[in-house]
Formats: structure tokens, C-alpha cells, sequence
């Protein structure tokens, strides 16, 4: 494979719709919160990423970057406007072990403080749950963690909770079957308040899940 595969992933809460370049090259327009695009060809070489205020050319941030040929990266953009950054990843080409799945946790959410994910599986429930990521801050990323193949929902607490059922979860996702194989990048992400939030009340998080890699069996 020659060419380098990059996608992009709007994870700021505040800064709007950005377009994103590549040098003087357009990635992708309109981009919103939570949004995440399909991985696009480049030719290997150094590049300037930036992120510009939607149809505009206001560069809102920037960097230099060198993608090499067979590899695929995730560009973030993140932050609150007004201390907006860009983060680059290089994600995994290959399926995890058979019978197993591989996930990968970055921190976005920049007002959760450090967090802990849980994964509860369909059968058992939270009694039958796993801490796999710890104190996770703004920024962090967990690397690839691998699991047994299975379904299950994503259980997001303040770092150092005990996950009991009367614990107040961040987030609680729903069931999720990650089939033998399967690689998933997940992007922990503010939640969008709609009307005041109650004081003293940790605002919660919303996981974006990008698809990394499969089994060609899958």
C-alpha cells in the first residue's frame, strides 16, 4: 500500500464547524462536534494540518506532521476554543488476536477531570465488570487494551468510583457487540448541556467510537 490514510475527528465543544487542510488542500468541510470523517489517502510526506474556522480560511490551529506510507492516523482537534489543539495518532492497521477486540481510550472531555472506564458485559452486568482504563486526564490515551471478544456497554466514572449500581456514572452507554477481531479508537467527549447544570454536579461524557480495523472474517 503507498499511500497514508488520515481522519479527522472534531472533538472541541465550543469552537463551531471547522473545515480541515492539509497545506492548501482541502480534508473536510463542515465539520461539527462529535463528528468523525473516513480515512483519506495522502501521498507519504510532511504536511501542514491545520483546522480553520468553517468557510473561511481563519486558521484556527496548526501543526507539521510526516505520515508514512501503509500507516493510519487520527487527527483530534480538541479543546476549547480558546486553547484549541490538535493531536495526532497513529492507529492500528491490523485485527486484534482471534477471539479477542482491542480498544483504545482518549480523554476529550475538558470538564470531567481525570475519568475511569468500565466495560460491563451483557451477562453479569456492573457485579461482572472490568476497570480497563485509570485516571485518564484531559488528553490522555490509553493505548490499545485488548479484551475477549463480547458485547458490552462502556461505564464512564470520576477517576478512583467504585463501580456499584448506586454509583453516578458520567456515562453509561448501551450494549455494544465487538465482534473477534475488531479495533476501535474511542474518543471520550463533553457532553452538550442544554439549560443551566445543577451545581456541584460533575458534567457527564459522551464516548464517539471510530472504526480502526476489522477481521476480513468479520
Amino acid at each position: 500500500m503507498g499511500s497514508a490514510q488520515l481522519r479527522m475527528i472534531d472533538a472541541s465543544p465550543d469552537v463551531g464547524l471547522i473545515d480541515t487542510y492539509q497545506n492548501n488542500s482541502a480534508l473536510a468541510y463542515n465539520l461539527g462536534f462529535g463528528a468523525i470523517t473516513s480515512y483519506v489517502p495522502m501521498a507519504p510526506g510532511a504536511y501542514a494540518l491545520a483546522a480553520d474556522k468553517a468557510g473561511t480560511r481563519q486558521t484556527l490551529v496548526t501543526g507539521n506532521t510526516t505520515l508514512i506510507a501503509g500507516r493510519q492516523y487520527t487527527q483530534i482537534v480538541g479543546n476549547t476554543a480558546g486553547a484549541l489543539q490538535q493531536t495526532l495518532l497513529l492507529d492500528q492497521s491490523t485485527p486484534a488476536p482471534p477471539g479477542e477486540i482491542q480498544l483504545r481510550f482518549v480523554q476529550q472531555a475538558t470538564r470531567s477531570g481525570a475519568v475511569d472506564v468500565y466495560l460491563v458485559p451483557k451477562i453479569g452486568g456492573i457485579m461482572a465488570s472490568s476497570r480497563i482504563a485509570v485516571n485518564l486526564a484531559f488528553g490522555a490515551n490509553s493505548g490499545y487494551l485488548s479484551v475477549p471478544a463480547g458485547t458490552y456497554a462502556m461505564v464512564v466514572v470520576p477517576a478512583g468510583t467504585t463501580l456499584v449500581p448506586a454509583t453516578v456514572t458520567l456515562l453509561s452507554g448501551a450494549q455494544i457487540e465487538y465482534s473477534s477481531g475488531a479495533v476501535r479508537t474511542v474518543v471520550l467527549i463533553d457532553q452538550e448541556i442544554l439549560g443551566p447544570h445543577p451545581a456541584g454536579l460533575t458534567p457527564g461524557v459522551q464516548a464517539i467510537i471510530a472504526d480502526d480495523c476489522d477481521s476480513p472474517n468479520s
